[in-house]
């Protein structure tokens, strides 16, 4: 499995708009193969931050999700845009030895 977080600082002003493509984004993406979860969450101390955790089953259902026409409209088209900054991490799970 491979776990992403991701947090998102939105241009002031764009909050709505960015609520409104998380939500057509994360209703897409769950319907992928090979994705686990899709979470987008928003602070409750800065209306303008996003975190976005997802999980999917290996590096190709995560290369599939950003290929997917999707991804190109909502993210790469939508959100990307209206971004202050972007801050991606990968993870794995640790596996009890």
């Amino acid at each position: 499995m491979i776990c992403v977080a991701v947090t998102y600082v939105i241009k002031p002003g764009h909050e709505d708009e960015a609520v409104a493509l998380f939500g057509k984004l994360t209703e897409q993406t769950r319907t992928e193969p090979g994705c686990r979860m899709y979470l987008a969450h928003r602070s409750t101390s800065d209306p303008r931050r996003f975190f976005l955790y997802e999980q999917y089953d290996d590096q190709a259902a995560l290369d599939a999700h950003r290929a997917a026409p999707h991804f190109e409209q909502y993210a790469k088209g939508g959100l990307f845009p209206i971004l202050e900054s972007r801050s991606p991490e990968l993870y794995v799970p640790l596996t009890a030895g």
